[in-house]
C-alpha cells in the first residue's frame, strides 16, 4: 500500500495573529512584517507536519494505491468534524460504503461489501482543520507556533545544520496533538 497526501488550502487567513507574533518577538515596528509573517507561516507549516494536522480548514485529498483490506483506515491528517462530508473514490468510481468517524484522528470504517472489492486505486477527500481564522486554533498550538517563529527569527541564516532545530515547546505540544496510531 502507497498513500499521497495532498493539502488543498482552502483560506486566504494567516494561522496566526501577526501583532500577536510580533509581540511574542518583542518587535514594535512594521519593517520586518513582511519577513516576519513568512517565519510565522513556515513555524505553522512545521507544526502541520510534525502533528499530522490541518491548523485552518483545508482539503485533505488521500490517494492510496493498492489499498490494504483491512476493516478500515485511520485518515492520515486531522481534525475533522463528525459531520464532515467525506468522498471515497475507488478505481475511478464514487463509493458510499463506508462509515466515517471524526475528530483529532479521523477514521473509516468499511462495510461488508468493501471486502468484496479488489481496489487497486483509492481517493479519499474531506476536510480537516480547527476553523477558518487564526481565533479558531487553539491557544497552546498558537504558542508553540510563536515559539517556534522565535527561534526562525532569533536564529536566522545558521552557520550550521546543529542551529536548525524545533522549539522545545513546539515538540512537545505537536507531540500531544500527533496521537498514537495502531
Amino acid at each position: 500500500m502507497k498513500m499521497l497526501v495532498h493539502r488543498i488550502e482552502s483560506s486566504p487567513e494567516l494561522p496566526f495573529i501577526l501583532n500577536d507574533l510580533k509581540s511574542h518577538l518583542f518587535i514594535d515596528f512594521n519593517d520586518d512584517d513582511v519577513s516576519i509573517n513568512s517565519m510565522g507561516l513556515t513555524a505553522a507549516a512545521e507544526f502541520e507536519q510534525f502533528a499530522q494536522i490541518a491548523l485552518l480548514t483545508q482539503t485533505i485529498r488521500v490517494t492510496i494505491f493498492d489499498p490494504d483490506r483491512n476493516s478500515g483506515l485511520s485518515l492520515p491528517i486531522g481534525p475533522a468534524a463528525e459531520d464532515a462530508l467525506v468522498t471515497v473514490t475507488i478505481d475511478g468510481e464514487a463509493y458510499t460504503a463506508f462509515a466515517f468517524v471524526g475528530g483529532n484522528r479521523p477514521y473509516i470504517r468499511w462495510l461488508a461489501d468493501y471486502h468484496d472489492l479488489t481496489p487497486s486505486r483509492m481517493m479519499i477527500e474531506y476536510e480537516a482543520g480547527f476553523g477558518t481564522t487564526a481565533a479558531d486554533v487553539p491557544q497552546d498550538i498558537s504558542q508553540a507556533v510563536m515559539d517556534q517563529a522565535a527561534l526562525h527569527y532569533a536564529g536566522r541564516s545558521p552557520m550550521d545544520a546543529k542551529s536548525l532545530s524545533t522549539s522545545p515547546h513546539m515538540a512537545r505540544i505537536g507531540a500531544r496533538y500527533r496521537g498514537v496510531k495502531i
